[in-house]
């Protein structure tokens, strides 16, 4: 199964450099690209990738309110920021908008590639910059970790064990055959998380997991 992907950057020459790479890993191609977010929206509708690559910074409409109209689109594909910042600001901004992961676009080519094939199976994905930032944010850690826990108060014992599961990066397969479910079921445990927390996709609640320290019984 080829993995169909959407590069949405104002940089010809970056759109050209990943056409290449990803072009060169023979199952994957890009079938579009943007040069702003607006055109990300409306390439998204038209083309259907399996995963989009987002740049923040562009002209027009930017990187970050494109993948929050993105994400609230039926059945939207997995949408990785790929960028040159790495700021604790930016991670934070494009994950709560609804990215499912961080990359830099000094990423070296082959690891580029295999992560978004992580992406299109529907796990997080983040430069190792971007993941320690996250684990080792300072200052009000403990009552992060605390407001977090709080959040989750709402859902019952197996909605935490599956949200603790993505916590880990797991897919909705993986997180089935951890805790013997069918896979439609951790859908609906999935969906029933979602709307208790008020996040926008998996990754949100991930991320919620993460900072509470959720850990699956």
């Amino acid at each position: 199964m080829t993995v169909r992907v959407l590069v949405a950057d104002d940089e010809p020459m970056v759109c050209a450099h990943l056409r290449t790479i990803i072009g060169a890993a023979g199952d994957m191609e890009v079938v579009a690209d943007a040069a702003d977010g607006a055109e990300a929206v409306e390439a998204v509708v038209r083309f259907a990738p399996d995963v989009v690559l987002m740049d923040l910074r562009m002209p027009g409409v930017d990187g970050i309110t494109a993948i929050a109209r993105i994400v609230a689109l039926p059945d939207p594909p997995p949408v990785v920021a790929l960028t040159t910042f790495d700021g604790d600001d930016h991670v934070q901004r494009a994950l709560q908008a609804g990215a499912a992961g961080y990359l830099l676009k000094a990423t070296p080519p082959d690891e580029l590639v295999g992560l978004v094939r992580v992406a299109a199976q529907g796990h997080t994905v983040l430069s190792r910059s971007a993941a320690r930032r996250l684990v080792g944010r300072t200052g009000d850690a403990r009552g992060a970790q605390r407001r977090a826990a709080e959040r989750l108060a709402p859902l019952t014992d197996r909605e935490r064990d599956v949200v603790a599961l993505l916590g880990e990066g797991l897919s909705n397969t993986d997180v089935a055959r951890r805790l013997y479910l069918t896979e439609a079921t951790v859908k609906g445990y999935v969906s029933r998380a979602l709307d208790k927390l008020g996040c926008t996709n998996r990754t949100q609640l991930g991320l919620l997991a993460r900072e509470a320290g959720l850990t699956a019984d």
